[in-house]
């Protein structure tokens, strides 16, 4: 059985590491490796790509995915969807922003995306948008792009409102295309201090928030499939 984990940054495995932006090793597609190792019929495959959205998911389904012809598609993406380009945020802070893929978008991209999976046997698992730290995100982009920014965040709500209204629309998604949800969200909420599971930019994981994250997608593909009968 193959497996793509498809997505952005978060699949990629991104990290901040003394002070910079890294790719790790301990990232979710290897632990996810390592846990299911004992059964040697499943491959599982990175196709993260950093700074990805949705929009640009739908653009490589068939150079990332298809052309690899897996069983099961993990797919995380909607971070970069909903963030927002901050140097034009900074330029008018008293002006009007959409988020970088609009969630009507968002959803069509989506809905395109599992379509595509389906029609072609392929088993698509929707995974929820992971947690993030709201203060130290901030902190992040304005130490990039200016204090500005904070006057326009105010006023809207903020990168957590955004965050957690693609991450229940994408929910819904699944309810209403009868896809297996993987709640990576509510999971590491609950697996601890978040502060060391989620790193120093507020919006990556650490390598202890990515072996969270492998835990739980590891137990519901578990529970789908019934490893030790299946494989």
């Amino acid at each position: 059985m193959k497996i793509i984990c498809f997505g952005d940054s978060l699949t990629r495995g991104i990290s901040i590491v003394k002070g910079r932006l890294r790719i790790i090793k301990q990232n979710y597609p290897n632990i996810l490796a390592n846990l299911v190792e004992s059964f040697p019929s499943i491959e599982v495959i990175n196709k993260g790509v950093f700074n990805d959205n949705s929009d640009l998911l739908v653009n490589r389904i068939d150079k990332d995915v298809l052309s690899e012809n897996p069983d099961a598609v993990l797919i995380n993406v909607g971070g970069n969807d909903c963030n927002f380009r901050w140097d034009e945020v900074a330029a008018l802070p008293d002006g009007e922003h959409e988020p970088i893929v609009p969630i009507e978008r968002y959803v069509e991209n989506l809905t395109a995306i599992i379509s595509e999976f389906q029609d072609k046997h392929i088993t698509p698992f929707l995974i929820t948008l992971p947690p993030l730290d709201p203060a130290r995100y901030y902190r992040s982009i304005c130490a990039q792009f200016g204090p500005s920014i904070a006057h326009w965040v105010s006023s809207v709500g903020g990168i957590e409102h955004w965050h957690g209204m693609y991450n229940r629309r994408l929910k819904q998604l699944a309810v209403e295309l009868n896809v297996t949800l993987i709640d990576v969200r509510t999971y590491l909420k609950e697996a601890g201090n978040l502060n060391q599971l989620i790193s120093d930019d507020g919006i990556h994981l650490t390598s202890e928030g990515y072996k969270e994250m492998s835990r739980a997608i590891f137990q519901d593909l578990n529970t789908h499939y019934r490893v030790s009968e299946t494989f």
